[in-house]
């Protein structure tokens, strides 16, 4: 009896430790981003996670000391995966909204930007009235606030919602669409690759800021957040982000007289 006592205990070591072997790091910061919208979320050649906003994941995740995991997460998945606990922060150029901010809380604004236009070149819209009236189509990706603007305000034209930014850009190139809705650094973007087909409206109609995403119930975990982002910012750490990474961009914006992000 003795002996299998000592045996059964041998076995139940061994499980205990087994499962305490595998049982992953819970002090892991899990940061969820949709890597399809360079410069800021994108995959480099070797298909690793890189960009504006992985490099300033990697450095929060240094300041509080944690290891960080980067998930690649469909831009409308991205609040549903962290109400459930799939990850923790959402940092994906995501527009702090008001009725984003009744599911998650938002930390303070890192960058500001807007909602403006990408249309035809030979168009004569010039503003986003222009854009709302009959007869007229203006795209969007799914699940951005170009979307949900559009869903409230747009009561005219039709809206063509599309899954990616590509499709959307390729509807107006292809004159099946009037306009894109899309932030700023986007449309020039998108004007750049396409200058013969279309003219951007630089000038948002409506202001935005995006901000870090975390769940309600973490007021800790937002102070350390919002600490983060003003020693970030004191410390010239977004300047170098924009050098890295929008370098054109930024002596565009100047020369257009346009402020730049960050």
């Amino acid at each position: 009896m003795k002996f299998l006592l000592a045996q059964l205990s041998f076995v139940l070591a061994a499980f205990l430790f087994v499962s305490c072997a595998e049982k992953p790091d819970d002090d892991t910061l899990v940061v969820g981003m949709e890597l399809s919208y360079p410069p800021f979320e994108m995959s480099d050649q070797n298909n690793e996670p890189t960009g504006v906003s992985v490099d300033l994941a990697k450095a929060l995740a240094e300041s509080l000391g944690r290891p960080l995991r980067i998930e690649n997460i469909a831009f409308a998945g991205l609040i549903p995966s962290l109400q459930t606990g799939k990850i923790d922060l959402i940092i994906s150029s995501m527009t702090a909204t008001e009725e984003r901010a009744q599911s998650i809380a938002f930390s303070d604004p890192y960058l500001d930007t807007g909602l403006c236009l990408l249309v035809s070149k030979d168009s004569d819209i010039a503003s986003i009235d222009d854009l709302d009236q009959p007869g007229k189509a203006v795209a969007v990706k799914q699940g951005t606030t170009g979307h949900l603007y559009a869903m409230d305000e747009i009561e005219n034209a039709k809206v063509l919602a599309l899954e990616k930014e590509s499709s959307a850009v390729l509807e107006v190139v292809q004159g099946k669409a009037d306009a894109f809705i899309y932030d700023q650094m986007s449309t020039f973007r998108n004007w750049r690759r396409n200058p013969e087909a279309t003219r951007p409206l630089l000038v948002p109609f409506k202001k935005e800021s995006w901000a870090i995403g975390l769940r309600k119930d973490e007021p800790e975990l937002l102070a350390q957040v919002n600490a983060f982002l003003a020693s970030f910012r004191a410390d010239g750490g977004f300047d170098t982000l924009g050098n890295r990474y929008l370098a054109e961009e930024r002596k565009a914006f100047q020369e257009l007289g346009f402020p730049f992000f960050f």
